[in-house]
């Protein structure tokens, strides 16, 4: 089995038109699935507990007699922790710390302005969603990392309340992924997946609370119903194939490149690794590493579409040229496999996370470093940022004028809504004004 990934030059003259084509990614289902959700989400939210009893039958195959059945409870969740392996125990619960300690220093006060003599009072009040929907794949998919990662920092921002759905098909559910659960203080699990999740998450049921957000990864399915149910709840992203950009400037083992590339391109055919590099010879070495490891790894086959349809080796002319094509393609992954990255920092513009130095391989990152793995993709880390605490909080300003600080702003206020034709937002200030 062999590999050949997309070459590019920066010189090239299409290099540019050449970029955005291979990097390009449409993450909108078409209308007939998009049809699909819709009538998924109308049945839950107008028949509820029957739909999702009707549709986890249909769907999953998970032949329950009572939507009461789809409920775990704690004592489930830390029963699942306690039948694991000692080494797994201490690999989730090392992974748990060090995700909470990072995600702590994430946390956000409430603030007042320094108190001034006009009698006027401005601040901010910081608080937490009430209540947050957890979507976890479920299936053949085993992510433990992803329920300690969505769920940690809504925790962290004190969401009093964690809701996870994780479908059971033919009954069957991961004990890690419960594991996980239970480490990161999960409140309530629903064994229940796809739209019709989404949707219950969404719009409540019987049995599954509304919820204030949605966040977590999931299928085509599960992203359609998301993007359909924003407005009535908040969701975290809409989420594109994986990808990463490896820079190195040797000397490097090109076995450790090769490796960091296929670590994306195993999560699934659509995945896109690139690498960036000014050296072409060592580039060579790079791409024999690629053909020579491939038929060692499990999911070679996976890996082997994704390398040919979606890896993009790219020459630069030197370091600054590089700079400007992690720039372009705004990363989700940044590997700088350099002698000096900090150096490099302060022109990074975009990417969701950066993996700094020749010993910080991005899988370390995906587990247990600490930062949030869950990332902007498809050049959204251009206005978006990594998972955090600050997607579960909310912000409410504060302003207090006493009767001589109400005078104080008032004619400014009447004068611009007035020239706004608004006359009524005028006399209200003017009333205080003139008390």
């Amino acid at each position: 089995m062999q590999v050949k990934p997309i070459s590019l030059k920066t010189t090239d003259a299409d290099f540019e038109a050449r970029l955005t084509e291979l990097t390009a990614w449409e993450s909108v289902s078409d209308i007939s699935r998009q049809t699909r959700v819709a009538e998924i989400i109308e049945a839950v939210r107008s028949e509820g507990d029957e739909a999702l009893l009707r549709l986890t039958r249909e769907l999953d195959e998970n032949y329950v007699d009572s939507a009461s059945d789809l409920v775990l409870d704690a004592p489930a969740l830390e029963d699942a922790f306690r039948e694991l392996s000692d080494s797994l125990k201490i690999a989730l619960s090392t992974a748990r710390d060090r995700i909470w300690a990072f995600h702590e220093a994430q946390k956000e006060a409430s603030w007042r302005l320094p108190e001034k003599d006009d009698g006027i009072l401005l601040g901010q009040e910081v608080r937490p969603m009430s209540r947050v929907g957890l979507y976890v794949p479920g299936g053949k998919a085993i992510y433990p990392s992803s329920v300690l990662m969505n769920a940690i920092p809504a925790k962290v921002a004190g969401v009093p309340l964690i809701q996870m759905v994780v479908p059971a098909p033919k009954g069957e559910l991961n004990p890690i992924v419960l594991a996980a659960a239970h480490l990161a203080k999960v409140d309530r699990v629903v064994t229940i997946g796809g739209a019709q999740a989404v949707a219950a998450l969404a719009y409540g049921t019987d049995t599954v609370l509304p919820v204030d957000k949605i966040v977590g990864p999931g299928n085509s399915w599960v992203a359609t119903a998301k993007r359909q149910v924003f407005g009535k709840v908040g969701i975290d992203m809409i989420a594109g194939p994986s990808e990463i950009l490896v820079y190195v400037e040797p000397p490097m083992d090109p076995d450790w490149v090769a490796m960091d590339l296929f670590s994306q391109a195993e999560h699934d055919e659509d995945a896109q690794p690139i690498f960036v590099y000014c050296d072409q010879s060592f580039a060579d070495r790079v791409h024999e590493s690629m053909n020579r490891l491939l038929p060692t790894l499990e999911r070679a086959s996976i890996i082997a579409k994704s390398i040919n349809n979606r890896c993009i080796f790219i020459e630069a002319l030197n370091r600054a040229d590089a700079i400007a094509v992690v720039n372009r393609v705004a990363p989700e992954h940044l590997e700088l496999c350099v002698d000096d990255p900090e150096t490099m920092l302060s022109a990074i513009q975009n990417a969701g996370a950066i993996f700094m130095g020749r010993f910080t391989p991005e899988s370390l990152g995906d587990y247990c470093a600490g930062p949030n793995h869950v990332l902007p993709t498809s050049g959204t880390a251009r206005f978006a940022s990594p998972l955090g605490v600050y997607d579960f909080i909310k912000r409410s300003s504060v302003i207090y004028c006493s009767n001589e600080g109400s005078k104080t702003i008032a004619d400014v206020a009447s004068t611009l809504a007035r020239s706004e034709g608004l006359t009524a937002h005028a006399r209200s200030a003017e009333y205080r004004r003139d008390a």
